[in-house]
């Protein structure tokens, strides 16, 4: 497949590719002229770049995924952010359950209900975690 197939078939431009190519995340195979060749596991890898993509890998986390040859994942990466989005998914749900309580919430000032409270609470801690300095 030359870049522009790979281009129409991804959805991707071909400056990403080159891009992806540069970083080494993707392989060309060759050239035919002035365009690069790609097999077609080349759309394999792409979908799997995008799916680290959505699961919160940066570019330069899915290089250190793949191994040398290209043909598995770095398992011990993928379980360290399976627990981080672990950690996400509980926070996310712990302020999605606090802005729905405050929103039903029969007090009648926000600062009057305990469960509003210790979540502000909540909020405040995780504002001054370590991580954020």
């Amino acid at each position: 497949m030359d870049i522009a197939e790979v281009a129409k078939a991804s959805g991707l431009p071909s400056s990403t590719l080159r891009f992806y190519e540069e970083k080494g995340l993707i392989r060309s195979v060759g050239r035919k002229g002035m365009r690069r060749l790609f097999n077609s596991d080349v759309l394999d890898r792409l979908a799997l770049i995008s799916l680290g993509r959505h699961a919160g890998f940066s570019l330069d986390e899915m290089g250190e995924m793949f191994t040398a040859e290209g043909t598995a994942i770095n398992r011990t990466l993928l379980l360290e952010k399976a627990e981080e989005l672990d950690k996400k998914i509980k926070e996310l749900s712990t302020m999605r359950d606090g802005l729905r309580h405050a929103a039903a919430c029969q007090a009648a000032n926000h600062f009057e209900c305990p469960k509003f409270l210790r979540l502000l609470r909540v909020a405040g801690k995780n504002r001054l975690r370590p991580s954020d300095k």
